[in-house]
């Protein structure tokens, strides 16, 4: 056995055997990064200069000022605006609050960016709502769950930052572009299913479609969309770069969270910043660790081996497309996004394009793998909050959650085999 085999089976194994075994998900990419590079014979001086490396990035500035612009909008009173315009447009569907909650997620999600915000906001208010109207509880868990994750899709996200810089030369606007339709599919599949299953278990109705209503809330939330069209027109219109819109938002939502809403003291101001560094510390030690494994693996052939051996299963794009999803959504239920992100991006990547994937395409593909992986154990964080929030058994909810589970699957082949739902918003509005 050569001695890069024997670097490759300690870096990847020890990697894989320390997340079985729960270490903090910094600690198994660190620690298997030095085992790895002492295995090497390669100074370990060098390990604090990759670190710095990793997170040395112009692009990667806008990640702390869009976690920021999310913990103070989810904080500042905008989830009950945001339920009520949800509400004007779709509650008068059979499983009107299902449906309202799904739509919900898409408006909350363009802002915050995060499932977990998504579930642990929203999922606050609307669990306990669908349940007074009648809706089983593990559902109505389901529902907030699997819609959670149109966040990841929905501008601005800041787990598309970290792809972009770790993908190379992917705009951050064409991406910010690409996710609005995937997550209009998505949130589709899942209104499809929760109809369905509202029909089958007879959940009421909401009021009728009133124009009157609509444009009433559609007045009152418009201070939280109009962040949105800072972020995404900003960029894509060229008129400042992702970091720049980011901090440009930071601002704004503080003026409309603590000013306009008024849902957030300034003593709140400083609970959510303490919010965004505990968030912001996980996420740049995770990227400076990642940076460095990502040498280990480059160091060691990582990445061409894993493209010949994915290719030299089959030559038919189709099997090597659908091998790529099952190989994320495997490790989408071991690990958290961003590792995923940083880790098999370069891995990946090139076997993507090698089958004609453009890199913007499957930026959205990853994400959403990671997404539903977001949702299965035995990682799961997503599952794990909307089990706390409803105070219902784990096991119960993922029970519920099978039939959202296919919906999603459907959207991420259709994603997966028809470019155009990724690609065909960027090209029109010149962001590719």
């Amino acid at each position: 056995m050569s001695p890069e085999t024997i670097s490759t089976i300690i870096l990847l194994g020890s990697f894989f055997i320390m997340i079985m075994l729960r270490f903090p998900i910094a600690y198994a990419v660190g620690i298997s990064t030095i085992l790895c590079m002492a295995s090497m014979g390669q100074s370990l001086v060098s390990l604090p200069q990759l670190m710095v490396k990793g997170v040395w990035s112009y692009s990667l500035m806008a990640v702390p000022f869009f976690i920021t612009m999310g913990v103070i909008m989810g904080t500042g009173g905008i989830s009950e605006r945001l339920i009520a315009l949800a509400g004007s447009i779709v509650g008068w569907m059979r499983g009107g609050l299902a449906m309202v909650n799904i739509v919900a997620s898409y408006f909350f999600g363009g802002i915050s960016g995060s499932a977990a915000a998504d579930t642990a906001s929203l999922g606050s208010i609307m669990i306990p709502m669908m349940v007074d109207e009648g809706y089983d509880a593990d559902f109505s868990t389901a529902v907030t769950i699997t819609s959670s994750c149109e966040g990841l899709l929905v501008p601005p996200s800041h787990n598309m930052v970290i792809y972009a810089t770790v993908a190379g030369g992917v705009s951050v606007g064409a991406l910010f572009m690409a996710g609005y339709l995937p997550g209009a599919l998505l949130a589709v599949a899942l209104m499809i299913g929760s109809y369905i299953i509202s029909v089958k278990k007879g959940y009421p109705k909401g009021e009728k479609f009133s124009i009157r209503v609509f444009i009433k809330q559609l007045w009152r939330s418009i201070w939280a969309l109009l962040t949105v069209l800072i972020v995404v027109v900003g960029v894509v219109g060229g008129w400042f770069t992702a970091t720049e819109s980011a901090a440009i938002a930071v601002v704004y939502s503080l003026f409309v969270s603590v000013f306009v809403y008024k849902g957030l003291t300034w003593k709140g101001v400083w609970e959510s910043l303490g919010k965004c560094i505990d968030t912001l510390a996980v996420v740049l030690i995770l990227i400076a660790m990642s940076s460095a494994f990502g040498t280990c693996l480059t160091v060691l052939h990582v990445p061409a081996k894993a493209a010949a051996l994915i290719t030299g299963a089959s030559s038919n794009p189709i099997v090597v497309i659908l091998l790529l999803n099952v190989i994320l959504l495997v490790l989408g239920m071991i690990m958290d996004m961003s590792p995923i992100i940083l880790i098999a991006t370069p891995i990946l990547l090139p076997v993507a394009q090698s089958v004609g994937i453009h890199p913007i395409q499957f930026g959205i593909m990853m994400v959403l793998n990671c997404g539903i992986g977001l949702l299965t154990p035995p990682v799961g964080a997503v599952l794990f909050i909307g089990s706390a929030v409803a105070k219902r058994p784990m096991e119960k909810v993922v029970r519920a959650t099978l039939p959202f589970y296919i919906c999603m699957l459907i959207a991420l082949l259709l994603i997966s085999f028809v470019p155009a739902v990724s690609l065909w918003l960027p090209k029109i509005t010149g962001a590719l």
